[in-house]
């Protein structure tokens, strides 16, 4: 999951954000370590998704306990990360893995999925968008050296 994260990142950043920051940033946030915690957190759901030749890592999902500053309520999760290859493009995996993750959502007791995307992220917000979400807030996140802003959306489950 370490390797899918870090490399789907970079796709999805690089140009966007300096290549110094997306490094240090995978580093930091995409450790073997950092999903190992993950893991064996019970309140944590990973999801990994494998092209059907050969079964590659083409994408991947966190859903995990809140950390972002909006107003907390009850049955609150958060999506942490889903990222799919643009290898996977067309094929319909992102809406699969939303499925998926609303599936896993809903058994862990959710009411509401929140998740944060940077603000310049144009394709992601309007997938979100699509998928049922609507912005509720903001906050400001480093990314290496750098600081981006992101938008928080959440969806009723």
């Amino acid at each position: 999951m370490a390797m899918i994260a870090a490399a789907s990142f970079l796709e999805t950043f690089a140009g966007i954000l300096p290549g110094a920051d997306i490094v240090a940033h995978c580093a930091r946030n995409s450790s073997p370590e950092k999903f190992s915690g993950w893991a064996e957190d019970p309140a944590s759901i990973l999801t990994l998704a494998e092209h059907p030749q050969g079964f590659a890592p083409v994408g991947y999902t966190v859903l995990t306990t809140p950390d972002l500053p909006v107003a907390p309520t009850p049955g609150d999760i958060e999506l942490r990360r889903i990222y799919a290859l643009s290898i996977t493009r067309g094929t319909g995996l992102g809406h699969h893995l939303m499925a998926t993750v609303i599936a896993d959502a809903r058994a862990l007791g959710g009411r509401r999925l929140l998740l944060g995307v940077l603000d310049r992220n144009h394709r992601a917000r309007t997938f979100y968008e699509r998928e049922g979400f609507s912005p509720v807030g903001t906050r400001r996140f480093s990314v290496g050296a750098g600081w981006c802003d992101d938008v928080i959306y959440a969806r009723s489950l």
